[in-house]
């Protein structure tokens, strides 16, 4: 397995979820696993999936315990990515990544010291082409009659640098 992603895999990662707004983080707690939705940045996707959250928040401690992450995305396809999640608090890059429409959803500025980033980079991805109608039909008929949907090539893995 090779230690960079592919440019293809990148490619077709970002065309997957460059049109879904909302993705769903999932974070580890003492207590089990815990999903919340998250902003998606307007950001081209290099490997790295970006968030804005603050200091005062369980996803912000949860991470600083535990760095492991994923991050769901559902559109016309759907998106699995697993990743390490990092805190990031570089006011240029908030300032970069800022708009509008977080001041209005967070009551505050990207200067604001409680405003962090959340960078996750991702490890490995999963993905459900589901474009392909007769894929789709192939793929819950194999599931209903209890055949494997492997043949189907519904759903690819992509490894990523660990």
């Amino acid at each position: 397995m090779s230690n960079m992603m592919k440019q293809e895999e990148i490619e077709t990662l970002r065309e997957l979820i460059k049109d879904v707004d909302t993705a769903m983080l999932t974070t580890v707690t003492e207590e089990g696993l815990v999903s919340r939705p998250m902003k998606t940045q307007e950001v081209e996707f290099d490997g790295d999936l970006w968030f804005f959250t603050k200091k005062e928040t369980n996803k912000y401690e949860e991470i600083l315990h535990d760095q492991d992450v994923n991050v769901a995305y559902a559109g016309k396809s759907y998106v699995s990515v697993r990743g390490r999640a990092e805190i990031v608090e570089d006011l240029g890059k908030k300032k970069e990544l800022w708009s509008k429409a977080y001041e209005t959803i967070m009551q505050t500025s990207y200067d604001d010291p409680n405003v962090v980033l959340l960078k996750v980079k991702a490890e490995a991805a999963e993905y459900w082409d589901t474009g392909n109608f007769t894929k789709k039909i192939a793929f819950l008929y194999k599931r209903m009659t209890g055949q494997s949907s492997q043949s189907t090539d519904v759903n690819e893995t992509i490894e990523m640098n660990k």
